[in-house]
């Protein structure tokens, strides 16, 4: 582990493609985070658990939702998760449980604890699933970001909780 690694705190959301519901948490916790705490030298990436869009950018109609509410999303490529990630990331966030069940079956025990539903972080919606938007219409990411934003706040304190105290 890199000296880089040990005092920075890395954050990897996940769900299936990389185009929809990952970018747009990325983006949106990017923007929270830059807002609370941009010293801390917190990472933040997304990834999807399937190939299927590698080196693209976010779907059009995420990256429409996502400016609306002013995070620009446009730069992100899709990639799919690595196995360096488990080792690398800290929060490894899914989001849902098809994606979930996906990380743990392709990690080391060791990693288990730090993949999680990314829902778990709202104060009123834990064990709840982010749906994927990408066969509805324009409500669909508009009702994404709403729970996406919802849990990056119970995130956020977690996230900034534990580079504090690696900073420390």
């Amino acid at each position: 582990m890199s000296e880089e690694s040990q005092t920075t705190v890395n954050v990897l959301f996940v769900c299936m493609g990389n185009i929809c519901r990952s970018p747009m948490a990325e983006g949106v916790f990017r923007k929270r985070l830059r807002q609370r705490a941009g010293d801390l030298g917190i990472k933040i990436d997304s990834a999807g658990t399937h190939g299927y869009h590698d080196g693209s950018p976010p779907d059009e109609r995420a990256q429409a939702a996502a400016a609306r509410r002013g995070v620009d999303i446009s730069s992100l490529a899709a990639r799919r998760v690595a196995a360096e990630d488990f080792d690398r990331f800290d929060f490894i966030l899914a989001m849902d449980v098809d994606n979930l069940e996906f990380l743990v079956e392709r990690s080391e025990p060791e990693h288990h604890e730090k993949i999680q539903l990314f829902l778990d972080y709202s104060r009123t919606r834990t064990g709840s699933e982010v749906p994927d938007p990408y066969y509805g219409g324009p409500t669909g990411f508009e009702r994404v970001l709403d729970l996406i934003e919802e849990a990056a706040d119970g995130l956020l304190e977690d996230v900034i909780d534990a580079a504090t105290k690696r900073a420390g």
